[in-house]
């Protein structure tokens, strides 16, 4: 089974469809590692595990706890690291915590959020040898700035700006761009306008690729659920039941049987 590396990403742009899917631990990347060509481990952890109202709580380390996890669960998708708010206000503060995701795990790459105003601290990775996966459109650790989390390209003046970013982000290194939350045709626009894939969630099906949340995308977080998921398994309902059925079994003495004693 060969390992995916950014040189195999790049081949599938107007190829073969990217597939990339969220993990936060061994156990779920394991499952995962046969279908994805990407395992992001997200900052989006922080919501669906951590209970958190949004991203910008999780630190540096906890991002290096997961990923190593993950990464032990991993023998073929290529794995990103999304750097948590504040690992990256500067290139200095940027490349001592990416060369930490490297040193700590053994992650393929890190994901930023930004355009053309994080150009040079992507230029700034990329020249020390560490792949980075840029990440535009409605960017989550900008939801307390925006005020909430807002579709983008609604007009012309947003689409061009959302060009220039992703040529920037293109241009300083990047192997691959994460389009967030943005019209569907204006998606199209962008991705064609480079030649790193580009990979969607909620921005149409003309990306190179499509990246989910599991726990979304499973069904298991069901507080709610955004207009761009898709479930492919009520998880919530599967796991309530067979916890019920437990219950119902210890209450009523059928478990432990003679077939699961000593």
């Amino acid at each position: 089974m060969k390992k995916h590396s950014t040189s195999t990403i790049l081949s599938q742009k107007s190829e073969k469809k990217i597939v990339m899917i969220t993990a936060y631990d061994a156990l779920m990347a394991k499952l995962f590692d046969d279908t994805a060509d990407i395992i992001l481990v997200g900052d989006s952890l922080s919501m669906s595990f951590g209970g958190d109202s949004d991203t910008l709580g999780i630190t540096m380390d906890e991002m290096i706890y997961h990923t190593k996890a993950v990464c032990k669960g991993v023998k073929k998708a290529l794995v990103v690291c999304d750097m948590p708010f504040g690992s990256y206000q500067d290139e200095t503060q940027a490349l001592k915590n990416a060369t930490k995701v490297y040193k700590q795990t053994k992650a393929d790459a890190v994901k930023i959020e930004g355009g053309i105003e994080r150009a040079d601290i992507v230029k700034k990775l990329t020249d020390n040898s560490i792949a980075v996966m840029g990440h535009i459109g409605l960017m989550p650790q900008f939801v307390r700035l925006e005020g909430g989390y807002k579709v983008k390209g609604k007009d012309e003046e947003d689409k061009k700006r959302l060009i220039k970013d992703a040529k920037a982000i293109e241009k300083a290194g990047a192997f691959a761009l994460v389009i967030e939350g943005v019209k569907s045709d204006v998606a199209k626009e962008i991705t064609k306008s480079v030649n790193i894939p580009t990979i969607g969630i909620g921005a149409g099906r003309d990306t190179d690729g499509q990246v989910l949340v599991w726990s979304d995308m499973l069904g298991f977080f069901d507080e709610f659920k955004p207009k761009f998921v898709k479930r492919y398994l009520e998880g919530a309902d599967l796991i309530r039941e067979a916890v019920k059925n437990y219950a119902q079994d210890v209450i009523n003495g059928k478990f432990p049987s003679s077939e699961y004693s000593y």
